[in-house]
């Protein structure tokens, strides 16, 4: 008996002793699985749509935190007589013959005589997601690693896809871009790349604040792709080096078929800090009227596009988030809340039409120039956009623009994925709610990495 009682007593100290260690690992788990659990519930925030907020006056902010500056001048023409020789040091003699050389493009191709073949998606002109295995997503089921070997539970992958529940993690794109699988694949094939737009113009030397078209030196737009499966959720848009600054020499956007307009690519696969430096004011002095002032660009509209295909054709359609409603300045300069344009690159090793050519053309390998089979134009396809002084036509349509560049392939109804036009209207309704949940239309600043301070605020009314 005293034998027995002292077994029992060595066991009820032993079991007392290993108590708080159990009790501390147990605490641990529940910690573990709270952090997941919150993980998961974030992004799944859903406000209000953008059209409900219709009514509700917002209130006007500047995009001067989304953009980059830079200090590129185009003046009236007598003054570019007078100071030919006395442009302030960022800008020189080839920015100045580019702006001449794309003014006449009035013998551009038409849309429906390029004899352009099918545009194919194209890999290399989005972002490249992120490796699972360096995501930092913690609670993500992609993050459960095997305690032996610390590789991916793969078992758990596979069912997580097949049911359609795989949690969507972060992606290089930033905190607000996630990549799924499942948008991955109900995404069309015809959408050869999607992403951010936003729409910028500068006011001539010695203009801050433009009150008509003919006050501005030029246009930009700002591409920021993102993945194929991508959506986004809350936060800001990281910068992954992968943006592009696309110059409009004729300052205002196509609208109409008989506009066809030429473009080109000013730079490329850049930080948005390159792009800010770009777009920011500058400084300098002339011999003739002594010291000039080029304002910062201003921000004029932000939102999302993508690059479609419609088979023999290619598109730039895009659907503005900000603002919430176009106002006279947008509509100056051929912007509205839903739009898209006819597009076509040009063959660098052609003349353009009217003598309008850059004074250096883009360097293609030739992989891409045996693309265009020795034809002047071909459908422009994301990976031209990727090298700098590529030029392009914008074409304008009549009405239905977003519709047009927005027809659904068959080959895309076979595989039941969705419709180009949903999928654009989802991520703008995305976009709507990070944008809501940001700084409203500072938000543009915001996204790259700029202080309204430095930028004029958005403008819509001149």
């Amino acid at each position: 008996m005293a034998g027995t009682r002292s077994s029992a007593r060595q066991a009820a100290n032993a079991a007392a002793s290993s108590s708080p260690a159990s009790s501390q690992s147990q605490s641990t788990a529940n910690k573990d699985g709270a952090a997941g659990a919150k993980r998961k519930g974030g992004p799944t925030t859903s406000p209000k749509a953008k059209r409900g907020r219709k009514g509700a006056k917002k209130e006007q902010a500047t995009l001067e935190d989304t953009l980059p500056n830079q200090a590129t001048e185009d003046e009236s023409k007598d003054t570019e007589m007078k100071e030919q020789n006395e442009a302030p040091p960022n800008q020189t003699p080839e920015d100045e013959s580019k702006d001449v050389a794309m003014k006449d493009e009035s013998k551009a191709p038409s849309s429906e005589s390029h004899d352009q073949t099918s545009a194919q998606e194209n890999p290399n002109g989005t972002l490249k997601p992120e490796d699972p295995a360096t995501a930092n997503g913690k609670g993500s089921k992609q993050e459960n690693l095997d305690t032996a070997s610390g590789e991916p539970d793969q078992a758990a992958q596979a069912e997580a896809k097949q049911n359609g529940t795989e949690e969507a993690k972060p992606s290089t794109g930033g905190d607000a871009v996630e990549e799924s699988s499942k948008r991955e694949e109900s995404t069309p094939s015809s959408i050869l790349e999607k992403g951010i737009i936003y729409f910028f113009f500068r006011g001539r030397v010695g203009i801050n604040e433009p009150s008509d078209v003919n006050d501005i030196a030029r246009s930009y737009i700002i591409l920021r792709p993102l993945p194929h499966g991508a959506k986004l959720g809350d936060g800001p848009i990281a910068d992954a080096g992968h943006n592009r600054m696309l110059a409009l020499p004729k300052k205002v956007l196509p609208a109409s078929p008989k506009d066809r307009f030429m473009n080109f690519v000013e730079k490329t696969n850049v930080t948005m800090e390159e792009i800010k430096d770009s777009l920011s004011s500058s400084d300098y002095m002339t011999k003739t009227a002594g010291s000039r002032h080029t304002p910062a660009a201003a921000p004029i509209g932000e939102g999302v596009y993508a690059i479609t295909s419609t088979g023999r054709e290619t598109h730039l359609a895009y659907i503005l988030t900000i603002p919430s409603e176009v106002n006279e300045v947008q509509e100056g300069v051929g912007l509205k809340q839903r739009g898209s344009f006819v597009t076509s690159a040009k063959n660098p090793e052609t003349a353009a039409p009217g003598g309008a050519s850059l004074p250096k053309g883009a360097e293609y390998p030739k992989e891409i120039l045996d693309e265009f089979r020795g034809r002047g134009w071909m459908p422009l396809e994301p990976k031209l956009l990727d090298y700098e002084n590529t030029q392009f036509l914008l074409i304008g349509h009549n009405d239905g623009a977003l519709d047009k560049a927005t027809v659904p392939q068959p080959e895309d109804a076979k595989q039941n994925k969705d419709e180009p036009k949903a999928e654009m209207e989802k991520l703008e309704h995305e976009d709507d709610v990070r944008v809501e949940h940001l700084k409203g239309d500072d938000s543009v600043f915001e996204d790259l990495g700029l202080s309204s301070k430095e930028y004029p605020k958005l403008q819509t009314t001149w």
